[in-house]
């Protein structure tokens, strides 16, 4: 199962959908939004997704994953915005041993980062913010930019002027 959550995440029900009394490991992986990314102060981040496409993902990942692994698992990732402290993604994983919940629940917040068209801005102290690299399944479109603006369906679609100047193309209406 996976989920995309309006603000706050609660993972409590999700903990109650892997308990099981067959499954002796239970692993879950919290991330939470932190006060500082590469030097600068964040004072917040903003998640947007592409939901049809976002769930539709998420679910096929959390399948393959608790089928290759032979686990039960879960995965939720909040949307819109948070601030320092919030939690923002929750993957869990539970098995009969430990080592097949830590190995699938590593596995699938990796794809979830990497495949789930899930993208985040953000703020920094004194006002200003910036897409931060992330999902990679816009890799090998255009200039390979991977943020909402320029994504729908998977295919991109007019740029701003700021984002032309950025990259040396010309706008498109």
């Amino acid at each position: 199962m996976f989920r995309l959550a309006n603000h706050p995440i609660d993972p409590a029900p999700l903990r109650r959908e892997l308990a099981s009394e067959d499954c002796g490991g239970f692993v879950f992986f919290e991330g939470r939004v932190r006060d500082h990314h590469e030097g600068r102060e964040v004072t917040g981040l903003y998640y947007e997704a592409y939901r049809e496409l976002a769930e539709k993902e998420g679910c096929r990942l959390v399948r393959e994953i608790a089928l290759k692994h032979g686990v039960r698992a879960a995965a939720m990732h909040a949307t819109g915005g948070l601030v320092p402290g919030d939690l923002a993604v929750w993957v869990g994983a539970a098995a009969a041993h430990r080592e097949e919940a830590f190995v699938a629940c590593r596995e699938l917040i990796d794809a979830i980062k990497a495949r789930v068209p899930i993208w985040k801005r953000e703020s920094y102290v004194g006002g200003s913010s910036g897409w931060v690299e992330g999902c990679a399944c816009a890799a090998g479109h255009g200039d390979g930019r991977r943020t909402p603006s320029s994504m729908t369906s998977g295919i991109p679609t007019a740029t701003t002027s700021s984002d032309a100047a950025d990259s040396g193309r010309s706008t498109t209406s």
